[in-house]
Parts: C-alpha cells; structure tokens; sequence
C-alpha cells in the first residue's frame, strides 16, 4: 500500500498564523484562551472562548470572496494557500480537494437569526446561504485555483478534519488523485451555542481561564471552543520525490470506527477508540511498540479524557517513560472539526523537530495515565512514529499514524 506524503502545511490558529507562527506559539505554551464576548463576570457568568485574535481576511482574499464567506471557509482557504506554497505546487485542474467541519456556518446563522428577530427581514445577510453551508470552504479552494478533480466535504463531528485527511489518503492510494489539499476548519462562536453547552455540561463555566481546558488533568471540568484552520497538501511518495518536494511527513495508517453507544458520551471502556488506534497502527505496518508520541484528542471533559486514556493503556500497556503525550486542547481549545487536522499539524512539527509540544495548563497529570503526559516542557527525544487522535459525538472514534519519510 503506497505511503502518501505531505509536502505542504498551512495552520490559522489563536496562538499563531501559519505553521511556524502555529508552532511558536505552541512551544512557547501560549494560550488562546479569552473572555467571551457573552461573558458578565459581574453576573458570575464566567464564558471563555478560543478565537483567532486580529484576523482580517482582507490581508489575504478579494472582497468579493470575503463577502461571500464567513470564518470558517476564510481560515481554510487562506490556509490552504499557505500549504501549496509551502509545497512549491501549482495544483493541476483535477487536483482534488477534501475538507472537514463539525459547525460550518453555525455562527453566521445564529447571527442572522438575531438580525431577523431584532432589525426585521430587511437585515437577514442576502448570501446567508452560501456563506454557512458547509460545503462552501471546499467550493472556494476548488475556484480559486480552478480545480475540477473530487471535492468532498465530511461533517464527522470533532473527527472531520481527520477523517478528511484519511479520505483523501484513499483518493490518493487509488489513483483517483495525483494530488489532494485537505484538512479541517471551524469557527463556531456565538451565546447560544456556549450556553447549550454549559447547558449540557460541556463547558464548566469556570472563573480562572487556566482552568477553564485542562487536558489529562484531574481537575478539568469541560471544554473552550477553538477556531481556526489546518490545511494541507498530500501526494503521493513516488510522485513529490519525483517533483523534488520536501517532505514533512508520511501517512503510513488511518482507520475510523463507531463507539455506537452515545450521541456524546464515549463507551467508558475506550474499547473502540483502541480499536481504531489499532487498526491505524496495523494499517501503518508496525507494532505499538513502535509509536514513540501521540497528539491525544483529549478535549479536557471528565468522560472523554478518562476513555481515551482507557483507550491507549489498552493499546501501549505501561510506558512511563517512552511514550510521551500532549494535546492542543489547553493551547487552542477544542477547534471542533479542525482538532485533528491541527494535530497532524504538531505531529509533522515533532517528526521533523524531534520536539513534541507540552500541554501548558495540565499540571495534575491523571494517575490513571500507564503513559507520559507532557508537561512544564515539550519533551525532546527520537520520534520517528506519531499517532494522532481525534473522537467525535455520536462515536465517530478516527486515528491516524504517520512516519518520517
């Protein structure tokens, strides 16, 4: 089975634009995490959220394209250029394109719900329609470059990012693609949506920002929502060796399956979760033993954190001291469909880097971890296998294993 390199990152995120900004931010242990616009202290309403600080599409994208989008498809189509830049490419018209989104156009359709019941109709956004549908940040990379290969948008819930980045792995596998930009974006703001999940004890509604996204912490008490981007692009080996492309990393395994036990809570077990860690792990051709890091999805909340730690106990048994751990969440919060992509983000920063970022607000590790969760510092060592996690609602449970080419 052939391996598909990646040759190309672009990364929109709250602590830095671009994957160099991305990572800098990301090894200075900076922290997106913000008071909420819907936030009243005074209250004791305590609302933070993770957004993309100082963002004017304008700096990248005519007017027209800034007009007829909103967030989430302005953070993947400028990130989808960093990535063919970085890739040295100019895609051929049947370059394919694959993108994911948990939310999509959420906010904007909050938003003009609020026009409608406050200004009348007359201030319902005219392109409304084209601006929240899903399918649209996927619609303008393709226009913007004149691509005409497969263009697919999966809505996977927080898996979507990766489980687009495993789609187009097959596209390319199966020659239906010599080329393939893909990836994830969310941007899913608004007092609603904060307040269904403070409702359904999602959020914890904490006063202190540090504590408000713990990741593997025995204290943590829910999740901050993120926003931004992470795109890239894949081809395969054969093909960017031939181009004389760097590359970052290799897709080497990628496996979904379905916990098929919650609308939103995993099967305690981490059961499935193992499962799909193990079938990426034997997809990739290697033994568990093998896997020297792993970006976790790890989102901070009680359920989910004690499963996916169940989950990789299961797989590595007792590693202490040679399998090292973090996650994004305490860093940029839980960017939704665009979590995983990011982590494929980080995980290509560690295979070439040697260095595997730190979760800066965990300083109460689980007991219940057989592992090392990286933290204080990121930890320096050899990795030359990374494996990335990202589990959704409704046990969309996704994993992939990549390699140093």
């Amino acid at each position: 089975m052939e391996n598909v390199a990646i040759t190309g990152a672009g990364v929109i995120s709250s602590v830095g634009l671009g994957l160099d900004g991305f990572i800098d931010g990301l090894e200075a242990g900076r922290t997106g995490t913000r008071r909420a616009p819907w936030a009243r202290p005074d209250e004791g309403r305590h609302a933070w959220y993770s957004p993309v600080p100082d963002f004017d599409p304008r700096r990248w994208l005519d007017e027209r394209t800034v007009t007829g989008t909103v967030e989430f498809s302005q953070y993947a189509v400028i990130a989808a250029d960093q990535a063919l830049e970085m890739a040295g490419l100019e895609p051929s018209s049947d370059t394919g394109v694959v993108f994911g989104t948990a939310m999509a156009g959420a906010s904007a359709l909050a938003g003009a719900q609020h026009l409608l019941e406050t200004e009348g109709p007359a201030a319902v956004p005219r392109k409304l329609q084209i601006q929240a549908w899903a399918n649209l940040a996927a619609g303008h990379i393709a226009m913007r470059h004149g691509l005409h290969g497969p263009l697919m948008t999966v809505s996977t819930a927080c898996a979507a990012g990766l489980d687009a980045l495993g789609y187009a792995v097959r596209l390319v596998r199966s020659g239906e693609a010599d080329v393939v930009i893909a990836g994830g974006s969310e941007h899913a703001f608004s007092e609603v949506l904060y307040q269904a999940q403070l409702n359904y004890g999602m959020s914890g509604g904490v006063e202190d920002p540090r504590l408000a996204t713990m990741p593997f912490d025995t204290r943590r008490s829910g999740l901050v929502e993120g926003a931004g981007a992470a795109m890239f692009v894949l081809e395969g080996l054969d093909h960017a060796r031939a181009r004389g492309a760097e590359v970052l990393g290799v897709v080497s395994g990628y496996a979904n399956v379905s916990d098929a036990f919650h609308p939103s809570a995993p099967e305690p077990s981490g059961r499935w979760e193992a499962e799909s860690m193990m079938r990426a792990i034997r997809q990739a051709g290697c033994e568990p033993a093998d896997v020297d890091g792993i970006v976790a999805h790890a989102t901070s909340t009680p359920k989910g954190d004690d499963a996916e730690i169940a989950a990789i106990n299961t797989v590595f048994g007792d590693r202490p001291d040679s399998l090292h751990v973090t996650s994004l969440k305490g860093n940029v919060g839980h960017t939704g469909g665009a979590s995983g992509a990011m982590g494929v983000a980080v995980a290509l920063h560690v295979l070439r880097s040697g260095r595997l970022p730190h979760l800066p607000t965990t300083e109460q590790p689980e007991p219940a971890a057989r592992f090392h969760i990286v933290t204080e510092r990121p930890t320096v060592a050899d990795f030359s296998v990374i494996q990335v996690n990202s589990f959704g609602f409704a046990g969309q449970d996704s994993s992939m294993v990549l390699r140093r080419a």
